[in-house]
């Protein structure tokens, strides 16, 4: 198989076998006006399998939904053929949007209009909690 190299975009690499779908449809990348590939199960040396997503346009991504879904993720910026930066990312502080409580009782699924926001509680579990009532997400 083949995938030829993108001039100007991003790659999205490390991402563990099997979630690269996962992140396709959470990101939204169906709605971009762009060519974006989606390689599933490359043999790694470091993680054995790994899928891999490829945009060919310069986009804005959602880095926290990325290092939410894929902590190990690295995010390559590509212009000219060239990689001229290179992101480690780590779980974020806080989610906003991303989650959504299931405490029934929290003020985010009585009111509207109100941002779902999920604080990192413990980082080496990667557990989060609800900044309004503390209900941890699942």
């Amino acid at each position: 198989m083949r995938i030829d190299s993108i001039k100007n975009g991003i790659v999205i690499d490390h991402i563990p076998a099997g979630k690269a779908m996962t992140l396709y449809t959470m990101l939204g990348l169906s709605a971009f006006d762009c060519p974006v590939a989606v390689l599933q199960n490359v043999n790694s040396p470091k993680l054995g399998k790994k899928d891999i997503i490829k945009i060919d346009a310069a986009v804005e991504l959602d880095m926290d939904l990325v290092s939410f879904v894929c902590p190990k993720a690295t995010v390559c910026i590509i212009r000219d053929e060239k990689v001229i930066e290179k992101k480690e990312i780590s779980l974020p502080q806080t989610l906003t949007d991303i989650l959504v409580c299931k405490n029934p009782r929290c003020i985010t699924t009585t009111e509207q209009g109100i941002h779902q926001i999920f604080r990192l509680h413990s980082p080496d579990s990667g557990e989060y909690r609800c900044i309004y009532c503390d209900t941890k997400a699942k």
